[in-house]
């Protein structure tokens, strides 16, 4: 006769227990590593996407631009000088062989001198399971039929691709092009006081939610100096947007975009801050 409650409470217990489970997973933010763990590899290199895997990124997020030939070649800056030794010359001025034959790692360190500008295909294939790559598209629109040609070569899971950038006609033709994967418009802020008097005028939440609706876009992924509070978090979530955060290297910012519900923090040191947050 004892029996029977016992075996309720057991499956009230799992079930509760399950629940709690999958809301952790649901809510768990992401760590996503920012040109790889380029606080201690040089950026945008193979080198530092393996040790941001090592690190326990969720993610790493790289950048494209397109060379003389129309091809890809993983680098932020537009020129080659800061990070390959290139000097003034153009990503768009250089073939795509003469830019993988600089050494993109020499200028971090000479322990990673020799280390090339990866391709694109090398990077998807460098992504272990159940791991992403966010991509963002430096350029416009016309880099996305090469973006779709190499993703298809490459036989990549759709599921580990994110598409992010600052250009939202670049990121309207991903939506054209390739509808299924994930899109978050990247947005800037200036922090306090370090406005110009040419500057433009801050973009309002209003504003960039209407553009991300009107796009077709999954997320926002916007820059940690946004101030927001619980209100505009609701406002990004009525609209049906994910909202990722970027480039946060100090934990206690970091807190305040997890708390307020964010679904992914990209910083320069993936393993570090997630061990300080306590993830």
């Amino acid at each position: 006769m004892y029996l029977l409650p016992l075996v309720r409470a057991i499956r009230y217990w799992l079930s509760f227990m399950t629940s709690a489970c999958l809301l952790t997973s649901t809510f768990a933010v992401q760590i996503v590593a920012h040109r790889g763990a380029s606080f201690d590899a040089p950026e945008n290199t193979l080198a530092a996407q393996t040790l941001a895997w090592e690190q326990k990124a969720d993610a790493v997020e790289t950048d494209l631009r397109l060379s003389k030939d129309g091809k890809i070649v993983v680098i932020h800056d537009a020129t080659f000088k800061r990070t390959a030794g290139g000097g003034e010359v153009q990503v768009a001025d250089l073939s795509y062989e003469d830019a993988r034959s600089l050494d993109a790692g020499a200028w971090k360190s000479p322990q990673f001198q020799g280390e090339k500008l990866p391709s694109l295909d090398e990077q998807l294939a460098a992504i272990p399971t159940g791991k992403r790559l966010f991509i963002e598209l430096k350029v416009g629109p016309e880099i996305v039929p090469e973006l779709a040609r190499t993703l298809t070569r490459a036989g990549v899971d759709e599921r580990q691709i994110t598409i992010i950038s600052f250009n939202i006609e670049a990121l309207k033709e991903v939506r054209r092009t390739l509808p299924h994967l994930p899109t978050q418009f990247l947005v800037g802020y200036r922090a306090p006081g370090t406005a110009k008097p040419e500057s433009k005028p801050q973009p309002t939440l209003k504003e960039v939610v209407s553009q991300a609706i009107a796009g077709g876009f999954t997320g926002l992924d916007l820059q940690h100096t946004w101030p927001l509070g619980p209100a505009e978090l609701k406002t990004i979530r009525d609209a049906g947007l994910e909202l990722h955060v970027w480039t946060v290297d100090d934990p206690a910012i970091a807190r305040h975009w997890i708390d307020l519900g964010a679904t992914s923090i990209t910083t320069n040191r993936p393993g570090w801050l997630a061990e300080q947050l306590g993830l």
